[in-house]
């Protein structure tokens, strides 16, 4: 079993001009996965919350708020960033300016989900993926982060047998690159029961889990230290936010700031750090689906203050 936290490594060693470059820094990454270098857990946010905000204005308020890494889920009007001229033709001179500013990519997200009965749409995908895997060794980035999608009428045992065909075949795509596929805690696939099943019988280093704390907990009602109790060595990344009960909604709750909501955050950051996770804690801001959430010159540094305030209260108490 891989460590856990062993992808959070300080990625300024993989920002290499050249490609004999490249390959000299994925040598150093495997060699530091093999020594278990660890690393403090860190802040992050994804790009869904800033929709407006090209490259030059993500990396620099990223620096100016004190960010440690970006995760990447679309820039401006194109949510498939394997597509813009930024992460292919110039790929060099954005691998610099995340270098020169000291943050890190961390994660490409996308919308391909395992669970795709449409084989032309699960051919498109595993297309997509293949992209995005190209990224990952161009950056450096060590993560890929895909969802479960939705199950329909099949009972879920061959729901997991042919999620895991899936994962099998992207396993196949990925295997090459030193970086990890991360599923998300969303769509039908939020309770840790049912992941458990699914990366027992995957069975691989490449396939992780991204926990979204909102996702379990507010929707099904599951509790943090189940969460980790159960899928705990097979989280790689976390998104956070938080969300307060609104019965008069569809979902039964609505997004909000950090801490106006009904989150037990201490209490995840507290299983968190006894499981010795040493990831990051990446903002999930959904202003691209909600247009009327705070902007985001309002709700990152928010987070970031708000973070770092909870960090340092969990330590004094450990």
């Amino acid at each position: 079993m891989k460590q856990r936290g062993k992808n959070n490594l300080n990625l300024k060693i993989l920002f290499d001009e050249s490609a004999f470059g490249n390959r000299i820094c994925n040598a150093k990454f495997h060699l530091a996965l093999q020594e278990g270098i660890q690393s403090n857990m860190k802040l992050s946010f994804s790009t869904l919350g800033c929709p407006t905000w090209d490259l030059n204005k993500i990396i620099k308020n990223a620096k100016n708020y004190e960010f440690d890494g970006v995760e990447i889920r679309g820039i401006k009007d194109e949510l498939d960033v394997s597509k813009l001229p930024e992460f292919t033709k110039q790929s060099r001179e954005t691998r610099d300016k995340f270098s020169n500013a000291e943050i890190e990519l961390i994660c490409f997200s996308n919308s391909i989900r395992m669970a795709e009965a449409d084989q032309a749409k699960q051919h498109d995908q595993l297309e997509e993926l293949k992209r995005y895997v190209e990224l990952c060794f161009n950056f450096g980035t060590p993560f890929i982060r895909i969802f479960g999608g939705q199950i329909a009428d099949l009972p879920w045992e061959q729901a997991i047998d042919e999620a895991a065909a899936t994962l099998e075949k992207m396993i196949e795509i990925i295997k090459a690159v030193p970086a990890t596929i991360i599923i998300e805690t969303h769509d039908d696939w939020m309770a840790a029961a049912h992941f458990k099943t699914l990366m027992e019988k995957v069975n691989s280093e490449k396939i992780g889990i991204l926990w979204d704390v909102n996702h379990p907990y507010m929707f099904i009602g599951e509790a943090p230290e189940e969460t980790w109790d159960k899928v705990g060595k097979w989280i790689y990344h976390t998104h956070w936010k938080d969300s307060k009960i609104a019965i008069d909604t569809v979902i039964g709750f609505e997004p909000c700031l950090m801490g106006e909501g009904d989150l037990p955050h201490e209490q995840i950051y507290d299983v968190l750090n006894k499981g010795e996770y040493d990831g990051y804690l990446s903002l999930e801001w959904e202003k691209r689906w909600h247009p009327e959430l705070a902007e985001p010159e309002i709700a990152f540094p928010q987070y970031v203050d708000y973070m770092k305030r909870l960090m340092e209260k969990m330590e004094k108490l450990s």
